[in-house]
C-alpha cells in the first residue's frame, strides 16, 4: 500500500472491481506488444499473471508465447478472465499470498495492478515464486494528457481520483523490498471508443465503483456533458483515447 491513503478505504478500492467485471473487460484498454516483449525478452516462459484481472496483460502474453498463469483475488474478474482464456489456469489469491508452489515461474508480471500490492508483504512472495534468474514486471497505462480533450477528461477526474489512481511510485518500494534492479520502457497504445465506452471506462476505476448509485450517475453525467461539449470530442461518434504504457523490470539482486 503507497502514500497516506486510509486502509480500510485502500482495501475497499482494492476489492471494488468484481461489481463492474465485464465493464472492465470490455472497456479497460489492453497493452502494446513492445512492452510485454521488453519485459519478458523473446524466449518462451512459465509466466505469472498476478492481479490478472479479466485477462488483458494475459491475451499479450499468449499471443507472444508464453505459458500462463493467472492470480486474482476477484471471483469476478476472474470468470471473465476463464471466459476470454479458458486454457490459461486461474486461481484466487492476491500477491501477499501467491497460491503457487516454490521456484515455478520465470517471470512474474501485473498489469495495471502493482498499485494494489503491499510490496514489504509481496516481495517476499515473488522471491519465493520466482526460479532463479526470474524477474518481476509491472506496466501501466496512463491517459495521454498532451491531447486537449484528454487534459479536460483528466481535470475532470481530477477532485475524485486524486489518492486513488494508479502510483507508480510503488516501483521504487518493490525494488527495494525484493530488492531488485529497475530498467524502464515507455510506449503507446489508442483505443478507438464511442463517447459511452469513455464513460463506461471511466465507471470501471475504482473510485467510481465504490460511490453510492446517486453520486455515480451525478458524476458520469458529467463526464457525458464533457464529451457532449468539448470541441474535441463534440457531435463525434469515434474517439481515439491515447494512453501512455509505462513498463518497469525488475531484476532482484
Amino acid at each position: 500500500m503507497t502514500g497516506s491513503i486510509d486502509p480500510a478505504a485502500w482495501q475497499q478500492r482494492r476489492t471494488s472491481f468484481g461489481s463492474v467485471a465485464a465493464d472492465y473487460a470490455a472497456l479497460r484498454p489492453g497493452y502494446p506488444a513492445d512492452a510485454v516483449a521488453f519485459l519478458l525478452g523473446p524466449r518462451p516462459l512459465r509466466v505469472l499473471d498476478l492481479g490478472a484481472g479479466t485477462g488483458l496483460l494475459t491475451d499479450v502474453l499468449v499471443a507472444a508465447g508464453h505459458d500462463v498463469v493467472a492470480v486474482d483475488p476477484s471471483a469476478e474478474m476472474l470468470d471473465q478472465l476463464r471466459a476470454r482464456h479458458p486454457g490459461v489456469p486461474a486461481h484466487r489469491g492476491g500477491a501477499e499470498e501467491v497460491p503457487l508452489p516454490d521456484g515455478s515461474v520465470d517471470a512474474v508480471v501485473a498489469g495495471q495492478a502493482a498499485h494494489w500490492f503491499d510490496p514489504d508483504a509481496a516481495a517476499p512472495e515473488l522471491r519465493r515464486v520466482l526460479r532463479p534468474g526470474g524477474v518481476v514486471g509491472f506496466v501501466w497505462n496512463v491517459r495521454d494528457e498532451r491531447v486537449p480533450w484528454v487534459a479536460a477528461l483528466g481535470a475532470a477526474l481530477a477532485a475524485e481520483a486524486r489518492g486513488h489512481e494508479a502510483d507508480q511510485g510503488v516501483v521504487a518500494e518493490f525494488a527495494r523490498a525484493l530488492p531488485a534492479d529497475v530498467a524502464t520502457h515507455e510506449s503507446a497504445t489508442v483505443q478507438r471508443v464511442t463517447p459511452e465506452q469513455v464513460v463506461g471506462g471511466i465507471g470501471t476505476r475504482s473510485y467510481v465503483a465504490t460511490m453510492t448509485p446517486a453520486a455515480r450517475e451525478a458524476f458520469l453525467g458529467g463526464i457525458r456533458d464533457l464529451l457532449a461539449g468539448h470541441p474535441g470530442t463534440r457531435g463525434r461518434d469515434v474517439l481515439e483515447l491515447p494512453y501512455r504504457t509505462d513498463a518497469y523490470r525488475l531484476t532482484p539482486r
